[in-house]
């Protein structure tokens, strides 16, 4: 039996996760649970899943809610220093890092300086810190366990394979909402339609990313780190139907793919148990009707975070931190209605442009980068937006 620690349990990724973890009350117990302020969804899966201590990030909610998760029979923590003091401690066999953006970054270096595997889906870890994680997993033997469905089916093709008779790895796409829209059209794009991806059940800032198609910019860089290739040797290809969740092409010319139907339970469920595989009754037949499935390279012109991604990994150092910090603040004034869909890869590009490079930034480097992101965008990129 795994202990498994769920971070962000109140999200897609943690929802989900608990999902394959009730269907299987054999192989996993759960130890920790954190949200960042769903307290009411939190007590429910207190009740069902027992863990032993709670982690709430807002710890404006502490007068009202400890004393009520505390009869709960838990330990409760709160806010960033609660996150990290349970990172360290390192009782479980595997973390599932389900948290949004930066926040998870801190907290996954803890949880393997502890020992503990991780199981990732917050990809802004890699993409901020990658050298520094992927080091720090190497010195502990800690192993790093993707969720994204692409590099899960990466990872999964490679098995048995060695990383130098790697040619290329494609990254497949659905290109998201917008696949059909003209670059105008994008300009009129409301939150509610950014929103609806076609084939994914997602949190609503990766959702926004899989539209832009910056979600796949990261997954760039983070498949370089992962799988230690040159950005060069990975490419993105569009897969409206989203079946094949990723290839590897092969220096003999033979390609490994990964297929399954688009449920991020598939891929949740394989990290969790890897290298074996759990048997899952709410998996769904894809060949039981005529299936097409089509590839064809993105528009980097109407999404152009792919090229934005590119330079990132160019420029190195902290350019990949201040990529994803910048994302992620654009995405949070979309959501909020204070600018255009369109303005996103504007805003990521301006401050991209705006930033000296730290070549070898320390983790206390790249922490400060969301600081200065929001205050060079507040400062110096909204007041100057044009349409």
């Amino acid at each position: 039996m795994k202990i498994v620690s769920i971070w962000g349990s109140t999200g897609s990724i943690g929802r989900q996760t608990l999902d394959v973890i009730k269907n299987h009350p054999d192989n996993f117990r759960v130890s920790t649970l954190t949200t960042n302020s769903n307290i009411n969804l939190l007590i429910k899966q207190i009740e069902h899943f027992r863990p032993r201590r709670v982690v709430v990030a807002s710890s404006d909610l502490r007068a009202r809610w400890e004393a009520e998760l505390k009869e709960r029979g838990v330990d409760v923590f709160w806010g960033r220093e609660g996150l990290l003091e349970i990172a360290a401690m390192g009782d479980e066999d595997v973390v599932v890092n389900g948290l949004v953006g930066c926040a998870g970054l801190e907290s996954t270096i803890r949880a393997i300086e502890a020992g503990v595997s991780i199981a990732l889906a917050n990809k802004e870890v890699l993409v901020m810190a990658g050298e520094i994680v992927m080091k720090e997993a190497e010195d502990r033997g800690v192993e790093i366990f993707p969720i994204d469905s692409e590099h899960s089916a990466i990872y999964q093709c490679l098995r048995g394979e060695e990383i130098d008779r790697i040619k290329i790895i494609y990254l497949t796409a659905s290109g998201g909402p917008f696949l059909n829209r003209s670059a105008t059209e994008m300009k009129s794009v409301t939150v509610e339609e950014a929103l609806n991806h076609p084939n994914w059940s997602m949190g609503r800032k990766i959702t926004i990313d899989s539209a832009t198609l910056m979600n796949k910019g990261m997954e760039i860089i983070e498949a370089c780190w992962l799988f230690r290739v040159r950005p060069d040797k990975v490419r993105v290809v569009i897969h409206p139907q989203s079946i094949i969740h990723s290839m590897v092409e092969f220096i003999d010319g033979s390609i490994k793919a990964q297929l399954g139907f688009p449920d991020m339970r598939i891929p949740i469920s394989y990290a969790l148990a890897a290298p074996e595989r759990l048997e899952a009754d709410y998996v769904r037949p894809i060949f039981n009707k005529p299936v097409q499935m089509s590839f064809m390279p993105p528009d980097t012109e109407k999404f152009p975070a792919l090229n934005l991604a590119y330079e990132a990994i160019r420029l190195g150092g902290s350019a990949p931190a201040v990529l994803s910090c910048a994302d992620e603040r654009a995405v949070e004034l979309f959501l909020n209605r204070k600018i255009r869909f369109d303005h996103i890869p504007v805003i990521v590009a301006q401050v991209l442009e705006k930033h000296d490079v730290i070549p070898k930034p320390g983790l206390e480097e790249i922490l400060n980068v969301d600081n200065w992101v929001r205050e060079i965008i507040q400062k110096e990129v909204l007041p100057n937006l044009k349409d």
